[in-house]
């Protein structure tokens, strides 16, 4: 695995926030099979199990901090003193965006704007990636999805604090950062929806929920069965990421907005996920949640255009594949105990290697 960025990451100083989320914790994984000196800080777990408590990590450097307390952050980065920060600390869900939007805004927008600040006091940075989402866009998507310099916009308070952590992004780069002649770190923003994957258990989030019910005998309920969403396996966004950092602690220029998201056959409406996950885990039963719900998306699908052009870059595994490995995961857990994440490493990076995918040439 050390091999798939040549060395990109191998004792380079990484600060990963959110480290104990989804994403972050698999990002983790990743940069540990690669080498790298991880730093990571967030709020701590919210809930058991957690993957990041069960990969055990070893030399992981982590502390509890929230995004909000500026002085703490700053007191971080100042005590990592890394190279590269790949930002992932949110609130991510859309739900509880609805039911807590002041929390929601307070950490996706002026958590990001803590972190710049902490930021531009950090000499050692060299690159910033911040993690936003696709869900950042002005419905609705043209032809191909959403394109990076399509409007940003959002309905419920989640979308539109993504959106704003966008804005907030580009003011720093034009303003402090090497967008504006200075020679600062470069910084990117990175949108992708929708992933999937082991060692998920947030709540209001479709597999997590899918599991959660076939493990009990208990029916799925579903609020919206005809949305449709990019779904993806964390690992192909996370290559994005990984790309990306490298190509910025290169000094290529490649800041701005990069899409990150599966081709354009998995973008499958809701039923047909559930259909899959049946297949796979035929105890699920499902039945409809009556409404009214919160208003989300009917349709998101990105155009991945331009990272396949720009980075080299583009998905490993269909959405049938990131469906069918997500759930072997939790069978795997919820019959055995298994954690099985760095076998789906491995299968990954020999799958990446298999489709000629040369991710360590810059275009």
């Amino acid at each position: 695995m050390k091999q798939l960025f040549h060395g990109a990451y191998a004792g380079t100083r990484v600060l990963v926030t959110g480290h104990t989320g989804f994403k972050g914790s698999w990002l983790c994984l990743w940069l540990h099979a690669m080498g790298a000196d991880i730093h990571a800080l967030a709020l701590p777990p919210a809930a058991e199990p957690c993957h990041w408590s069960l990969l055990g990590l070893a030399d992981v450097r982590e502390r509890h901090v929230d995004v909000r307390d500026a002085s703490a952050l700053r007191a971080a980065l100042a005590d990592a003193r890394p190279e590269i920060v790949f930002h992932l600390a949110a609130q991510s869900l859309v739900r509880p965006g609805y039911l807590q939007p002041s929390d929601t805004f307070a950490t996706n927008v002026a958590g990001v704007v803590n972190l710049f600040e902490a930021v531009r006091a950090c000499a050692s940075v060299r690159a910033v990636v911040n993690v936003t989402t696709d869900k950042v866009y002005r419905e609705p998507p043209g032809e191909s999805g959403y394109a990076e310099d399509d409007a940003l916009g959002g309905h419920d308070p989640y979308s539109t604090s993504k959106a704003c952590a966008e804005l907030v992004t580009d003011c720093y780069r034009k303003s402090y950062f090497t967008g504006a002649g200075h020679p600062g770190p470069r910084l990117a923003s990175a949108r992708a929806g929708n992933v999937i994957g082991g060692g998920d258990w947030a709540e209001d989030r479709l597999v997590p929920d899918m599991v959660r019910a076939a493990a009990a005998g208990t029916p799925l309920r579903l609020r919206h069965p005809d949305a449709v969403r990019p779904w993806q396996h964390v690992l192909d966004c996370l290559s994005g990421y990984l790309r990306l950092g490298q190509g910025l602690l290169a000094g290529a220029a490649l800041e701005g907005a990069w899409n990150f998201g599966p081709e354009p056959a998995s973008a499958l409406p809701v039923r047909e996920v559930v259909a899959h996950v049946q297949a796979v885990w035929p105890r699920l039963g499902v039945e409809s949640a009556p409404g009214p719900h919160p208003r989300e998306a009917g349709v998101l699908t990105l155009d991945c255009r331009k990272a396949t052009a720009l980075l080299d870059w583009r998905p490993v595994w269909d959405a049938q594949r990131a469906i069918q490995r997500t759930m072997d995961w939790y069978r795997a857990f919820d019959e055995r105990g298994d954690v099985r994440s760095s076998t789906d490493l491995r299968a990954y990076v020999d799958a990446a290697r298999d489709a000629g995918l040369a991710w360590a040439k810059l275009a």
